[in-house]
């Protein structure tokens, strides 16, 4: 078609562009995502803080060998593109000043993008010889529902309509989605076509995607990603669809319910997801997907099978292999993708390599579904800002490895509530050591100590702390658990 042929161009232009100007300066684009409220945003936050306040970082070569001389913030290439709110979201987690104040940040709903500089000697005789190197983070931060909404450029409207009523209807889904399968027993695809009709529609539907991905579901598969975050789009035709339910599907009759349904889809695709692919996406190097695996844990194993679905979906949606020069130019390719599990705080240190070993099972069995091959992955088990500390507490005649720290207000165990100024010790559970016994039953992932009731134990797994005091350090940066790893995969390679 010649509007594909006109995108490809358009494509290759944008690469040619960055080709030109990394001949220049040379830049890495990395792209940051996350599922189900994985912290995209403090992650971001943590690695800028630490690469440009000389964070602790031992397990990132470059900066533990003192060869990255200074890194810092510099405007962002894209005009046209938000700036990710560094220092606001820094505020937030510091307190700006007063330390009584400091809370997570909010998550961002719309793509932002920001620029750290490194300097930077090289690992190389000739490098050293050559002078100072230095290179360009592009960080652009983009929710994940769009990510997951790449699936649909292979998928016509009748192919995403099966596939949508068929997940409706398996696990946790179909609860949920009750609502909406009345409405579409009301419905005639092959009637005429009718907005008032298709506003509820996409009300409804949009409805189920929200419960879905509510935190006592969990769930990670639920394109279109702008039902759940609209933003501009909001009441435009472009998002009043829904799929409908057709036994035996064949071409829609001009003017039904069915062309109208199937014309807005595609209207989805040309006008949202198409232009994130060309803008964004596919210029993108290096990619970190974040995962809430404790919450998905928790929501059982409808949101562990969905999580995996929706890692074979971001998989399929990669373009990965080696770069030769000519396929740099024409089309940049994502050759390192790290999917990592956050919020590793939430568990004592004996646990951290379980909690990686857990999600690197998903993500074998999802590169194994989605047929995927080429760029090289990792995985890793992080806490972007550690909120707790570590320490054991007497039990009876048992000892517990425990972590402590500042409940958020409001939250409870019991009759208690907490007014988020006083430290508290808790038991996180213990992680199997065979990833697939979690997998085969996630309600006994995290197992109580002897002596605590289920009820108990239920009220504990579902704490949320307040973000931590940083150390009287000079300069005081933030706090995490296994930051530098992720950076080493994603960088190191680029400041040898």
């Amino acid at each position: 078609m010649l509007s594909d042929i006109a995108e490809e161009a358009r494509l290759a232009a944008l690469n040619v562009a960055d080709f030109a100007s990394d001949l220049v300066e040379p830049t890495l684009r990395l792209g940051v995502t996350g599922l189900s409220r994985a912290g995209k945003t403090v992650f971001i936050t943590a690695l800028v803080h630490n690469l440009t306040r000389g964070g602790k970082l031992p397990l990132f070569s470059a900066h533990a060998s003192g060869r990255i001389g200074r890194a810092y913030l510099r405007p962002q290439p894209d005009d046209t593109v938000p700036r990710f709110d560094y220092e606001a979201h820094l505020a937030a987690l510091t307190g700006g000043g007063d330390i009584d104040t400091r809370h997570w940040p909010d998550s961002t709903r719309h793509i932002s993008e920001l620029r750290v500089t490194l300097e930077f000697e090289s690992e190389t005789f000739i490098g050293r010889n050559l002078g100072r190197g230095r290179v360009n983070l592009d960080i652009v931060d983009y929710p994940g529902e769009w990510l997951l909404d790449l699936s649909l450029l292979d998928l016509d409207y009748a192919g995403w309509s099966a596939r949508a009523i068929a997940q409706s209807r398996t696990g946790a889904r179909a609860k949920l989605a009750k609502p909406f399968h009345a409405l579409l027993e009301t419905l005639d695809p092959a009637g005429a076509e009718d907005e008032t009709k298709a506003r509820e529609a996409a009300t409804s539907f949009t409805a189920y995607l929200r419960a879905c991905r509510s935190e006592r579901y969990a769930l990670s598969a639920l394109p279109p990603g702008r039902f759940l975050m609209p933003g501009d789009l909001e009441g435009s035709p472009a998002l009043t669809f829904a799929p409908l339910d057709v036994e035996a599907w064949q071409s829609a009759k001009r003017g039904s319910l069915q062309a109208m349904m199937a014309r807005r889809y595609e209207a989805y695709k040309q006008s949202v997801v198409r232009p994130f692919f060309r803008d964004h996406f596919a210029r993108l190097d290096r990619q970190i997907v974040l995962v809430d695996l404790l919450q998905v844990l928790n929501a059982g194993p409808s949101a562990l099978a969905d999580l995996e679905t929706a890692l074979a979906d971001i998989l399929a949606a990669f373009r990965p292999g080696a770069k030769s020069w000519l396929s740099q130019i024409l089309s940049r390719r994502i050759d390192r993708i790290c999917f990592a599990a956050t919020k590793a705080d939430h568990l004592h240190h004996a646990n951290h390599d379980r909690l990686e070993d857990l999600l690197a099972h998903i993500s074998e069995r999802a590169i194994a579904r989605a047929d995927f091959a080429g760029a090289e992955t990792d995985v890793v088990a992080l806490a972007s800002v550690r909120a707790t500390r570590e320490a054991t507490v007497k039990r009876g005649r048992d000892t517990l490895d425990c972590i402590v720290g500042v409940p958020e207000k409001g939250q409870k165990v019991g009759r208690e509530t907490y007014d988020s100024s006083d430290e508290i010790a808790l038991f996180p559970g213990d992680l199997p050591d065979d990833p697939r016994t979690a997998l085969a039953d996630p309600a006994k992932a995290l197992m109580a100590p002897k002596g605590i009731t289920a009820k108990e134990w239920d009220a504990y797994r579902f704490l949320r702390f307040r973000p931590p005091v940083m150390a009287d350090e000079t300069p005081p940066v933030l706090p995490h658990i296994r930051l530098d790893r992720a950076l080493e995969f994603l960088l190191s390679d680029r400041l040898a």
